[in-house]
């Protein structure tokens, strides 16, 4: 019996990445941190989504914090708000490019938000993203890599399925509704990964010894 159940055990174990946060939010501070983000932070909340919101103020040239990074990659999702003067900030790129790297990676679900911005304009760097780019050019001369990851990290998020908040889309409370139960609904299946190894190791026994399920 201690050895079948030895067998089971190493056998049927189920391997889970633990997150210790639902969503990460990635965004602009001075463009959304107190009216969009706060109120999707507050909903999120509300649903019993842990959602990380990173409230610091970045002095210019900082580079983004380890802690950050690992906040990242610890997020089952991410909501990243794409506004006007997202481009502009270095620490929302680097975040990005690490962003979509997770997703690449372990399958991280990342939801692109357009706020008050046209997805084109992102995925093209037109408009500010333009004006943004233009800047980080000049400033990153010998690291025109960093600048190339910048600019494919926000061609792959704005390929992805998200939201436009537009004045011709409707109020916004609707789309933070929209978000914080589209993740609520995503999360609910991962409940139930804690039973998998009993029913499994339930079905073996049942096998071992022509037992009825």
């Amino acid at each position: 019996m201690a050895f079948v159940m030895s067998f089971l055990s190493s056998s049927f174990s189920v391997p889970t990445k633990r997150c210790r946060y639902d969503v990460f939010l990635s965004f602009r501070g001075e463009d959304t941190r107190n009216n969009f983000v706060d109120h999707l932070y507050s909903a999120l909340i509300q649903k019993g989504i842990h959602a990380f919101r990173d409230d610091k103020a970045l002095d210019k040239g900082k580079r983004i914090s380890p802690e950050l990074l690992k906040a990242i990659e610890e997020s089952r999702f991410v909501v990243v708000v794409f506004s006007k003067n997202y481009a502009h900030s270095t620490w929302c790129l680097d975040e990005l490019v690490k962003i979509m790297e997770c997703q690449n990676q372990v399958g991280q679900k990342v939801f692109p938000v357009f706020y008050h911005v046209d997805p084109s304009h992102v995925r093209g760097q037109k408009g500010d993203f333009d004006i943004a780019f233009q800047g980080h050019e000049k400033m990153f001369r010998g690291e025109l890599n960093k600048v190339n990851n910048w600019r494919k990290a926000l061609v792959a998020a704005s390929d992805l399925s998200g939201w436009h908040v537009s004045v011709d889309n409707g109020g916004e409370s609707t789309i933070v509704t929209e978000i914080a139960e589209k993740i609520s609904s995503d999360k609910q299946p991962r409940d139930g990964e804690k039973n998998l190894r009993g029913r499994l190791m339930h079905k073996l026994l049942c096998r071992i010894w022509n037992f009825k399920e």
